[in-house]
Parts: C-alpha cells; structure tokens; sequence
C-alpha cells in the first residue's frame, strides 16, 4: 500500500520452513513474519507495520504525536491480543489443524467482533482510528476478513463488512488467498 518496491520470499509453513536453521537465524522464535531491510531484521508483524509506516508512510499511517499514536497502538495491540487469539486462532486451527481449541476460540471472537462493529457504528467511521486509514486497520484486517475460515460468520457485521470492503479498496491493496478484492 506504500508502492514501495520488496521482494516477497514465500516461506513453507505447513513444511515448518520457520523452524528450520536458517529461518531461526533470522527470527529466533520461528514465527512469520521477517522483514530485511538491508542490515535491519524485524520479527513481529506489528513492529514491522510500525517500522514501514513511519519509514515510508509518514504521519498517514502512523502518528507522531501522542494522541494520535496511541489511539493507533491500541488497535495494534488489540490485533496481537484479543483478535488473534480469537478469529485468528479460529482459523489456525480449523484451516490448518493445529492444537487448538476452535470452540473456545470461536467464543474470544465474539466480544471483540462486538466491539469493532458498535465501535464503527458508533463513531459513524469507516476507519478504526483517526478518520483515515492507518496501521490499525492494516493490523486488523486480515485476522477479521480470514474469520470465515475459522468457523466465524461476519454476516451479522454491517459496519465490519463495509470496512473490509473499505480497505480493499484502498490504492494498491494485494489480494492474498481468501481475500479477494
């Protein structure tokens, strides 16, 4: 979305190629995301999303000043937090079959589902933060719109389905699997 150029190196998850030696010696706790960046090597998929909106975004996608930055931050951690470990942990282990627990998971998702509808309701937005587009709705997105796969309709979501909507629809949003513009 910041038509920077990279190069996208596929990693093998379901082959464990973010357990292998090679991968660890980029991020230690063999998880995906990794962003190279010359000599700079970034693990976590917020810290990454920080360091590219301030680097090549500007104040668009990431504050500077207090407010603005904190209200981002919360959504930022609300992705890591409450969002994950429900819609995301959902799909992980429905689509993948991973040891989870998809009922429990399911359940998570439902208050936070909850709160970013009547939030974007409320607020008469169609952003989580600031009026615009930011790394919080970056951050959030693709957890939510991926819900479906874990077992979680988003049909009785008005305002979170119009915001997805909204997001593909920003300049030089990328497809990815299950998310078609």
């Amino acid at each position: 979305m910041l038509d920077i150029d990279y190069e996208l190196v596929p990693v093998d998850f379901m082959g464990k190629q973010h357990k292998s030696p090679e991968f660890l010696q980029l991020n230690p706790l063999g998880q995906i995301p990794v962003l190279e960046d010359g000599d700079l090597v970034l693990r976590d998929s917020q810290a990454i999303l920080v360091y590219l909106a301030k680097k090549y975004g500007g104040e668009a996608w990431f504050p500077s000043n207090a407010a603005g930055m904190g209200i981002v931050t919360q959504w930022l951690l609300t992705a890591v937090n409450e969002i994950a470990r429900g819609s995301a942990d959902a799909r992980v282990g429905t689509k993948f079959g991973f040891g989870i627990d998809v009922i429990a998971a399911q359940k998570k998702a439902q208050p936070i589902l909850n709160l970013i509808e009547q939030h974007l309701n409320k607020s008469k937005n169609q952003w989580l933060a600031l009026n615009r587009p930011t790394i919080a709705d970056i951050a959030c997105f693709t957890y939510i719109a991926l819900a479906p796969e874990g077992g979680i309709s988003l049909e009785n979501y008005p305002a979170i389905n119009k915001w997805c909507n909204q997001i593909k629809k920003l300049p030089n949003f990328l497809e990815i699997s299950g998310i078609r513009k």
